[in-house]
C-alpha cells in the first residue's frame, strides 16, 4: 500500500495501536489539557508527565526517537514566548544591552519561558503519538463519537485533505520548473539564474500554486457534493469500547488530575 510522505501514521502491532480511537483521543486531550495547567515551575510534575509520556511511547512500539525528532516541530512556536523573559517583573539575573535599550531576564520570566517550552515540548509529543498510532480517518469518526461539533470535524478533515492536494500541486510544478531549467556552459551565473531572477519565478509560482490548487480544490468540492457529501464524516458504526479500556481511560484521566492537584500543592 502507498503512503504519502505527509501521513504521520505509522502501522505497528503495538498496545496502543490497538486502543479503541476514541479512548486515545480522550486520553491525549486530558494529557494536553493536564500539562496546560499545570502552574511554572511544577518541576517534579513535570518530571512525572514526561515518564508517563515515555512509557507510552515505548508501548507504542514507534520508538522514542521518532517521536523526539518529530517534536521537534515544537521549537519555533516556543521563541513567540521569548519576551516573557524580559517582561515579566523579577530579580534580575542578567542584563543585555542592545544600543540604547537596556533589557534585563528575570528569574520569574525565565521560570515561566522555561516552564512554557516543557509543557510545549510534552504536548507535541502527545500529539505526535496519537497521530502516529491512529488513522485519520479513525481520528475523525473519534472526534464526532465524543460530541466534537459536525462543522469543526469537516473543517479537520477537509484541511488535512486539501493539505495533500496543495503539497502535490507545489511538486508538480517544482517538477516542471526542473524539467525546464538549464544554463550554457562556462555562464557567470549560478545555475538557476540571478537572485533576483529567482525571487520573480518564486513568486510567480507561489501565484500559480493559488490559482492551481484553488481551482482543483473546487473541482474535488464539487466532485464530493455529487457523491452526497453534505460534510458529515460516515463510517462503519465504532464498536462498542470494552469494559478493560473504560477502566484504563477512567484510570488515565484520574492519573492526570492527581498530577495537576499536586502541582499546585508542592
Amino acid at each position: 500500500m502507498h503512503v504519502h510522505f505527509l501521513d504521520p501514521y505509522r502501522h505497528r502491532a503495538s498496545p496502543v495501536h490497538r486502543l479503541d480511537p476514541r479512548v486515545k483521543l480522550l486520553l491525549a486531550v486530558g494529557f494536553i489539557f493536564a500539562t496546560a495547567l499545570t502552574p511554572p515551575g511544577a518541576w517534579p510534575v513535570y518530571i512525572l508527565l514526561f515518564s508517563l509520556l515515555l512509557a507510552v511511547e515505548i508501548l507504542s512500539d514507534l520508538g522514542v526517537g521518532y517521536v523526539l525528532k518529530r517534536s521537534m516541530l515544537a521549537l519555533p512556536f516556543m521563541l513567540a514566548a521569548i519576551p516573557i523573559l524580559f517582561t515579566l517583573p523579577g530579580d534580575a539575573l542578567a542584563t543585555l544591552h542592545i544600543g540604547p535599550w537596556e533589557l534585563a531576564i528575570s528569574s520569574e520570566g525565565l521560570e515561566r519561558f522555561i516552564s512554557i517550552a516543557i509543557k510545549s515540548w510534552l504536548s507535541v509529543q502527545m500529539a505526535v503519538v496519537l497521530a502516529s498510532s491512529t488513522p485519520f480517518p479513525d481520528l475523525l469518526g473519534a472526534m464526532r463519537a465524543v460530541g466534537i461539533p459536525r462543522l469543526l470535524v469537516a473543517v479537520v478533515g477537509l484541511m488535512w485533505r486539501y493539505l495533500f492536494v496543495l503539497v502535490d500541486e507545489a511538486l508538480r510544478l517544482m517538477r516542471a520548473r526542473e524539467s525546464r531549467s538549464g544554463y550554457p556552459a562556462g555562464s557567470p551565473y549560478r545555475h538557476g539564474g540571478t537572485l533576483g531572477w529567482r525571487a520573480r519565478v518564486t513568486g510567480g509560482m507561489a501565484g500559480n500554486l493559488f490559482m492551481r490548487s484553488f481551482d482543483r480544490g473546487d473541482r474535488i468540492y464539487a466532485a464530493m457534493a455529487a457523491r452526497g457529501y453534505d460534510g458529515e464524516v460516515r463510517h462503519l458504526p465504532l464498536p462498542p469500547v470494552t469494559g478493560g479500556q473504560r477502566v484504563l481511560l477512567a484510570g488515565g484521566l484520574s492519573v492526570l488530575g492527581l498530577l495537576v492537584l499536586l502541582s499546585y500543592l508542592l
